[in-house]
């Protein structure tokens, strides 16, 4: 076997399209937007470069078929966030071979090592935690947007080496026709009889109040929190305005008391089911097949929602504030045409989010793993902290 550095146009190629030879057999496989991961590896592109490195690999076997793959990464603002240095690894693609994947694992962590670190996490992203992050273990559908399918035997390959599950995060299934049980209903009419709240949705044409909104949520309810760092206006509304070439405004929705927003449920059309058609590709035949897959994709009544963020600020959080907005968004997501929302995310670290959704009756549908490696074995093994 041979390993190489990704360092020019053939290795980037070769990086970018082992999976589909990986995943040849797998139908529910969905290709990533080549641009999608080329960006994370891009210092123009990705503003994580400025206090941190990436390094990437291929791996050949002796005649030159590309077998595996896999990168490694050093962020300094987030190395010393636990009790070791610890960097981090992903993008892992490889073959049902032992021996091919302690090679690639091997690289990684004597790269890490020499920048360092006393330990690695992974599958993970040189970025934020809503994309390409975690190991899938269990619910090998087709993948959301931002997020990887895996193999079912990666789970052996990680756990060989000498991977411990580090967290586990959950993807929560709901079906937008459900009929809600009378608590949720009961709560939900409680708030509606109390004076001060109420439900509504953001306008395309006034992003700045939909970034300030969703700031002023997010902050108080996500920043501090797993891990998550307060966000300024600039890179909310730098989101939003990303988000607004997709955004469907009735599935936006935002709970105000007294006018002051204190809740969201930020959902977005299920993009690789779109995506899905294009093979990793985004130049103009593709982008004309994208404008004719989403034309025929809007006429369904059967859509896909992603649910990408749920939020409620402490102070109004056990008070029905989950139950009024579930119950007040199935309308406009049934007009919309939807029929499930899957919902990324949630961390077994955290109960409080665990107890909520599985409150607005939503079951865990798929199950991805993050992993952790200690370099020295005699040092001991803990779990990430439970948000209490």
């Amino acid at each position: 076997m041979h390993l190489l550095e990704v360092k020019d146009a053939a290795t980037v190629k070769a990086f970018l399209d082992l999976p589909s030879t990986i995943y040849q057999d797998h139908p529910n496989w969905i290709r990533p937007l080549d641009k999608d991961i080329e960006q994370v590896f891009n210092p123009k592109q990705n503003p994580n470069f400025r206090n941190g490195a990436v390094i990437r690999w291929i791996l050949q076997d002796h005649k030159g078929k590309t077998i595996g793959r896999v990168a490694a990464f050093v962020n300094n603002k987030t190395k010393n966030a636990s009790e070791y240095v610890t960097g981090g690894m992903g993008f892992f693609e490889c073959t049902n071979d032992q021996a091919a994947a302690n090679t690639l694992f091997d690289a990684c962590k004597n790269w890490l090592y020499a920048q360092g670190m006393e330990a690695m996490d992974g599958p993970i992203n040189f970025g934020e935690r809503d994309k390409w992050w975690g190991l899938l273990v269990q619910g090998f559908t087709e993948p959301n947007y931002g997020m990887f399918y895996h193999a079912p035997y990666y789970q052996k390959l990680f756990e060989n080496y000498g991977f411990q599950v580090y967290f586990k995060q959950y993807t929560f299934y709901q079906d937008t026709h459900v009929q809600f049980s009378q608590k949720i209903i009961q709560r939900s009419k409680a708030l509606e009889e109390t004076p001060g709240y109420s439900f509504g949705h953001p306008s395309k044409n006034n992003l700045e109040k939909l970034a300030q909104d969703f700031l002023e949520v997010y902050n108080k309810a996500w920043a501090g929190h797993s891990g998550i760092n307060e966000m300024t206006f600039e890179k909310a509304l730098k989101m939003v305005k990303s988000m607004k070439p997709v955004m469907v405004e009735e599935l936006i929705s935002f709970v105000y008391f007294e006018g002051k927003p204190i809740a969201f449920f930020i959902m977005l059309p299920e993009l690789n089911q779109i995506f899905k058609h294009l093979n990793g590709k985004f130049d103009l035949p593709a982008k004309l097949k994208f404008l004719y897959h989403r034309w025929r994709y809007n006429q369904r009544t059967d859509k896909k929602v992603f649910g990408v963020i749920f939020g409620v600020v402490p102070e109004f959080q056990s008070k029905g504030v989950d139950s009024y907005m579930i119950v007040h968004a199935q309308g406009p997501l049934n007009a919309y045409g939807a029929r499930e929302i899957e919902m990324n995310w949630v961390g077994d670290f955290n109960p409080k989010m665990m107890l909520v959704t599985r409150g607005l009756e939503a079951r865990i549908y798929k199950t991805h793993i993050t992993y952790r490696k200690i370099f020295d074995p005699s040092k001991p093994f803990t779990r990430y902290p439970i948000i209490k």
